[in-house]
């Protein structure tokens, strides 16, 4: 039986999109078509060589290159980034790498108004929206801000060939919980939740494909097809208690992002399932499954992704701390947001156990 079409609003709000094997070739021509003239170029430390390439690319538009974007957006590292690019006069920022990078764009772009253009070459989909973060005191804070949205993105699936296994599997997972709130959010529509069956059904295909060849080419563009339509989701609509529970464990704990939203993404559908039964519906035939959370939860043990929060950093006996900060502002989200019903979540998630039928 079809689901009625209930009353809806949308208005899209998405950037440029290059899309293609070798479309970095592009990048001097976006550039220009942004009005920009002096680009400073933003990695991690290990990504300082494709910065590099990029610098080599743009030529006499590259303003120089800020290597030390790192996971969560230290409020520290937020302020010396955009300080070198006030030093530089630049007039843009590329970021090329996966959410960290993109986020320290953002964050120089929340201050200065410099306009972003990404070049993902992980599945984070950040890229995609208007939400940043910052961590400052082991707290992190995220918002929306129209100014952070980067004008355009260029997904090239060749820049993701040498992504190891194990950061693709998570990477892809991230961006399917990105799709999965989205489809039980409260300001969804039915276009949005295209996207986000369309996009889980790609990553889940593609990283199934990834395990038995991590060079496979189309593999790789369909992941990173997935993760456009899944960080479009995020973009366009509001999240609820999974990115919570992550935004609070990754801030308070520095746990890795995209491991964190690995293992917690099986338990919060589960807490959800019977709050959101056609969100769940839509997840489950777009993996492939009887049920939405355990599918997840079979999905990332079969591609061999990290089960427990105590395998990613995650201390024992932190669950009261992460419960009370939890509880503080919370997202909305479709079933009642209990201390009780965090503690059986978190107890899961910690020891690594399937998600408990709610």
């Amino acid at each position: 039986m079809n689901e009625p079409i209930a009353s809806f609003v949308f208005n899209a709000n998405m950037p440029r999109v290059v899309f293609g094997a070798g479309s970095l070739a592009q990048l001097p021509r976006e550039i220009e078509l942004l009005g920009a003239r002096r680009a400073l170029v933003l990695c991690t430390p290990p990504q300082r060589a494709s910065a590099e390439r990029v610098a080599e690319l743009l030529g006499e538009r590259a303003a120089g290159i800020f290597d030390g974007a790192v996971m969560h957006v230290p409020l520290e590292v937020a302020r010396q980034a955009r300080e070198r690019a006030k030093e530089l006069d630049a007039d843009c920022v590329v970021a090329i790498g996966g959410g960290s990078t993109v986020g320290l764009g953002k964050a120089i772009a929340l201050e200065s108004s410099l306009p972003v253009l990404a070049i993902p070459t992980t599945y984070a989909g950040s890229e995609m929206t208007p939400i940043y973060g910052l961590t400052e005191n082991g707290i992190k804070k995220t918002g929306r801000d129209a100014r952070v949205l980067p004008k355009t993105v260029i997904y090239d699936p060749e820049l993701t060939m040498t992504l190891p296994a194990g950061l693709s599997v998570t990477s892809g997972i991230n961006a399917i919980a990105h799709a999965a709130e989205g489809l039980y959010a409260q300001d969804g529509n039915p276009i949005v939740a295209m996207w986000a069956e369309a996009g889980i059904a790609a990553l889940a295909r593609g990283l199934a494909q990834l395990a038995d060849d991590p060079l496979d080419a189309a593999a790789r563009a369909d992941c990173l097809y997935g993760a456009w339509l899944c960080g479009a989701v995020l973009g366009n609509v509001g999240v609820a208690l999974h990115h919570k529970l992550c935004h609070t464990l990754g801030g308070s704990y520095n746990l890795p992002h995209a491991e964190t939203h690995t293992v917690v993404l099986p338990h919060a559908l589960a807490y959800n399932a019977k709050a959101a039964p056609q969100a769940m519906q839509r997840i489950a035939r777009a993996l492939g499954a009887q049920d939405a959370a355990q599918g997840m939860y079979a999905l990332a043990r079969k591609l061999g992704a990290p089960l427990a929060l105590k395998d990613i950093g995650m201390p024992e006996g932190q669950t009261e701390r992460v419960i009370e900060i939890a509880l503080q502002n919370p997202y909305w989200n479709p079933a009642p947001v209990e201390a009780a019903g965090l503690r059986v979540l978190l107890d899961d998630a910690w020891h690594g156990r399937a998600p408990s039928v709610s």
